[in-house]
Formats: C-alpha cells, structure tokens, sequence
C-alpha cells in the first residue's frame, strides 16, 4: 500500500480540485445542484480514485483506479469548456484551470506509464 500524500499526480489532483472549488463559488446559485456539483465532483474524483487506488493490494486494481482518474480529468476539461461556453468562467480563469488540469493530466499520465513498466515487469503488488 502506497501513501497517496507522497504521490506527486495526487497532490496536482488535490491541487486542481482546491481551485475548482475556488472558482465555482461565483457560479450562479442555480447551478449549485447542475454544474457546479459536477464540475466539483469530478474534480474530487481524480484525487479521490488517485487515494482508493493506493489502498489496493495489486498494481493492477491500482492502474484500473488511476484509469478511472484519467477520465474523470476528461470530464473536468468538458465542464471547464462548457463553464466558459454559459460565460460562468472568463479567459483568465479557464486558462488558470486548464493549465491546473493539464499538469494534473501529464503527471498522472506518466505515473500510469510508471506503474504499467512495473506490471510489465511482473511487479504485481503496490
């Protein structure tokens, strides 16, 4: 079992999902139960799947969490995208989260690439 707080596509997770919160706060109040709760909660997912994933026994389950992290991360992107789009995020702010959100992606990418060289190798517990 990993320590998630010592895994660097984690803490860029935790981070991006700190300023999602951040950002969110000036959405429109109706939207607190639609997008705002979406854009919230998938981005609580990367970390949260990050965290689960390092509480399992096998490299396997681990890489099929960080998996789930990378789509949540998908999901983010469209949110932020669409978030702009209904003019509830300027350019300023998009371009602050995108840039959060695609340092989180690159540095989950490359654990993932970590952690499948490992199941290559015939590592099979985290």
């Amino acid at each position: 079992m990993r320590d998630f707080r010592k895994i660097m596509a984690w803490e860029k997770a935790d981070d991006l999902a700190v300023l999602i919160y951040e950002v969110t706060k000036a959405f429109p109040k109706e939207e607190l139960y639609g997008l705002t709760s979406q854009l919230r909660r998938a981005a609580v997912s990367v970390a949260a799947n990050i965290a689960e994933g390092s509480g399992k026994q096998y490299l396997k389950e681990f890489r099929q969490f960080l998996y789930t992290a990378r789509a949540s991360l998908s999901e983010v992107e469209y949110y932020i995208h669409l978030s702009h789009r209904l003019d509830y995020l300027d350019t300023e702010k998009v371009a602050k989260l995108e840039k959060a959100r695609q340092d989180a992606a690159k540095t989950l990418q490359g654990f993932i690439n970590t952690i499948e060289e490992q199941i290559k190798q015939g590592r099979i517990y985290n």
